[in-house]
């Protein structure tokens, strides 16, 4: 991991993102590449690190044509960037608990009695949320990845825009997902800006924050 990283300037990264509509067409993000800013972007929190997102790349004039109907109004998005990342939030994410805990265990980042304690949390909690509490959770913890993945993106030399404008309950079927377990949480278009995006204005920190 980090191995194409192009800009390690934390302010430039945070203060330069922008939301971007064109992209130069020209421009091929490799699978390796791509795979590489998923793994970092990885390193994002989550709720008892069950990891919940999943993202389904779209990089072939193939599945560009079959997202194309259903992204609305962000159609040069799709039609000008690398790639499109269906960003989806899995509701059975505690099904890999034990291969998650097993694998801390044996890399040596956690007592084994540490694991057996939170596996049986885990394991006995997880599966008894409401379906309606699993989707919230695992749209949360996914949107936690998809800010990240967009920082990432940009160290790596990339621009990106998050949108929520598809077709959400289409989304999982068209590209053979289980709709009742895989949550559509946003998609986020990478490539490199043809066109930059426009900087915006932030609300001061006094107008969104209460103290007491």
């Amino acid at each position: 991991m980090f191995n194409n990283i192009q800009n390690n300037d934390f302010a430039n990264i945070v203060k330069g993102r922008r939301s971007v509509r064109s992209y130069d067409e020209n421009i091929k993000i490799s699978k390796e590449e791509i795979s590489e800013i998923i793994s970092e972007a990885s390193l994002a929190p989550s709720s008892a690190n069950m990891q919940p997102w999943r993202v389904m790349v779209v990089d072939t004039p193939e599945g560009k044509e079959k997202l194309r109907p259903l992204v609305r109004f962000n159609t040069l998005q799709n039609d000008t960037s690398s790639a499109m990342l269906l960003i989806f939030g899995d509701t059975e994410s505690y099904l890999y608990a034990e291969e998650i805990y097993n694998t801390a265990v044996e890399q040596g980042k956690m007592p084994a009695e540490v694991r057996d304690r939170q596996l049986g949390t885990i394991l006995t909690m997880f599966p008894s949320l409401s379906k309606e509490l699993k989707v919230e959770v695992a749209k949360v913890d996914s949107s936690l990845f998809a800010m990240q993945l967009m920082l990432v993106a940009r160290a790596h030399g990339y621009d990106t825009n998050p949108m929520a404008g598809f077709e959400v309950d289409q989304l999982a079927k068209a590209f053979d997902l289980d709709e009742e377990r895989y949550a559509p949480v946003m998609i986020i278009s990478i490539g490199k800006a043809k066109e930059a995006g426009h900087e915006s204005v932030r609300l001061g920190s006094d107008k969104i924050t209460f103290w007491r």
